[in-house]
């Protein structure tokens, strides 16, 4: 099942960094963007975050799962999508651990 453009609309006004926050479709789901940094998936309407040592212990009771077959355990985000302070300082922390992306190169 893709996931719905409402959804992913959601999610980023959850998250509340505009500036800085993009999507990309890829397949009928989502990849999420801070700057440069792929930080998230969104997956059948669900989100998928990269697993961090700062957000593993910010989340504590942690959930994990694979956004799809074959793909390794990220953090699944449910109970808090409401929440959008509780999102948003996840989001920073897991983007300030995560490294630099690997410059592209040029053809």
């Amino acid at each position: 099942m893709a996931s719905d453009q409402k959804f992913v609309d959601f999610i980023i006004d959850q998250i509340n960094y505009s500036e800085h926050v993009t999507y990309k479709k890829m397949f009928g789901e989502y990849g999420l963007y801070f700057d440069d940094k792929l930080f998230a998936l969104v997956c059948d309407n669900r989100l998928f975050v990269k697993p961090t040592l700062a957000g593993r212990a910010y989340i504590i009771d942690v959930v994990e799962a694979p956004p799809y077959p074959g793909a390794k355990n990220q953090f699944l985000i449910e109970e808090q999508l409401e929440d959008r302070d509780w999102l948003k300082k996840l989001v920073s922390i897991t983007v300030a651990e995560l490294p630099e992306p690997k410059p592209k190169k040029k053809k």
